[in-house]
């Protein structure tokens, strides 16, 4: 078993600030291995029947368990999750709880209670740089490929019937189980599309002509999936000004490997490691910061900045994604500081090593590699 040492962490310092923590990410990203591997847990696997039965008596069983660190693994599983969760932490304070399931708390009808306040939320993403340490494989290739789910970069080989498998699993056991939805061959034609072109701006209209569906469904949809981690929906950075794009959002598949899958590659070659790095920044940025709210920036004459990180009270920081420093066109980034001329610009680039600055006009932009821009960005 892989200790994941960054993850194993961050749980630990999340249960010293409140004692239910809600760990959630896709199918097969880890979180039962991550649970197992925490020290002295009283594991319950809650898709089991007998599980399910032993805690129909929610104080009970929480009484039984006093001063105990317990993982309930999916429990989305039970008939009223959040009723246990809402006890534990208001009537239970010795004990230690990690509730894991594959949706954001209170995506689905099945909880009653988002727990506000009550818990700390964790998101275990794809491997990120920090696990290829764990895993003993720097190889970023390899990485980009596989895409960053553990059973799948292990494989010895590219394991193409398991990414069909994913799809399959996924809508039986998330999507029927927690928001019922309908026509099976318009939702997955709507998410292999969206793979194929991830990364892209999204329109609304075009895929619901594709999935012959309504744009209200491929809304719902949307929300769905992004509920559910399997996209991300990367809005517009904007202060309403008539020369930027307020409306359309990107969207990115939450795996390379999958992203690699729906393209049909079985090899990458020089000029798709641009989009693949691009996608495992954000990841990156996602998995360290554990946050959601990356931008990106789009005017009407086409000038785009990959992403924006935006935090109240502070400037906007603009980060375009180079695979390699010198493909850095600097125009873009210009033509965002017209209209927000405070904040840090960086290039984030495979082949940087060691930060250093260019001045571009009258800006100033700093190369850096990922884990100095994630680095930065936690200051």
């Amino acid at each position: 078993m892989v200790r994941r040492s960054f993850w194993i962490d961050l749980v630990e310092s999340a249960w010293r600030e409140k004692t239910v923590v809600w760990l959630s990410g896709t199918r097969r990203v880890g979180k039962t291995f991550l649970s197992r591997s925490l020290g002295e847990v009283e594991y319950f696997d809650c898709e089991l029947p007998r599980t399910r039965r032993i805690m129909e008596d929610a104080e009970g069983f929480l009484k039984s368990l006093v001063g105990r660190r317990i993982v309930l693994d999916e429990i989305h599983r039970l008939l009223n999750p959040s009723e246990l969760l809402k006890i534990a932490a208001d009537y239970f304070p010795k004990n230690r709880v990690l509730a894991t399931g594959s949706s954001t708390l209170g995506a689905s009808a099945r909880f009653k209670d988002t727990l506000a306040g009550r818990k700390r939320d964790l998101w275990l993403t794809p491997i990120n740089s920090l696990d290829l340490v764990d895993f003993k494989n720097a190889n970023l290739n390899h990485r980009l490929l596989r895409g960053g789910l553990p059973p799948f970069f292990l494989a010895k080989n590219i394991p193409d019937r398991d990414f069909q498998e994913w799809i399959d699993a996924y809508w039986a056991k998330d999507i029927q189980e927690l928001f019922r939805l309908e026509r099976r061959a318009s939702f997955q034609r709507f998410v292999e599309l969206l793979l194929v072109q991830s990364g892209s701006i999204f329109e609304a209209m075009r895929f619901a002509r594709s999935c012959e569906i309504s744009r209200t469904t491929i809304s719902n949809y949307l929300a769905v999936l992004e509920a559910t981690f399997v996209v991300h929906v990367v809005r517009p950075f904007t202060r309403h000004k008539p020369t930027e794009i307020v409306a359309a959002p990107k969207v990115y598949g939450f795996d390379t490997g999958f992203v690699c899958y729906h393209r049909g590659w079985n090899e990458l070659r020089k000029e798709d490691m641009g989009q693949l790095w691009e996608h495992y920044v954000l990841n990156e940025i996602q998995s360290v910061l554990q946050v959601r709210t990356v931008q990106y920036w789009r005017d009407k004459r086409g000038h785009e900045v990959d992403f924006v990180y935006s935090v109240r009270g502070h400037a906007p920081t603009a980060i375009e994604c180079k695979w390699a420093a010198g493909g850095l066109d600097p125009r873009n980034l210009q033509a965002f500081r017209r209209q927000y001329p405070a904040g840090q610009n960086y290039v984030v680039a495979n082949d940087v090593t060691r930060t250093y600055q260019r001045n571009y006009g009258d800006i100033e932009v700093r190369f850096i590699s990922l884990p100095g821009l994630v680095t930065a960005l936690e200051r």
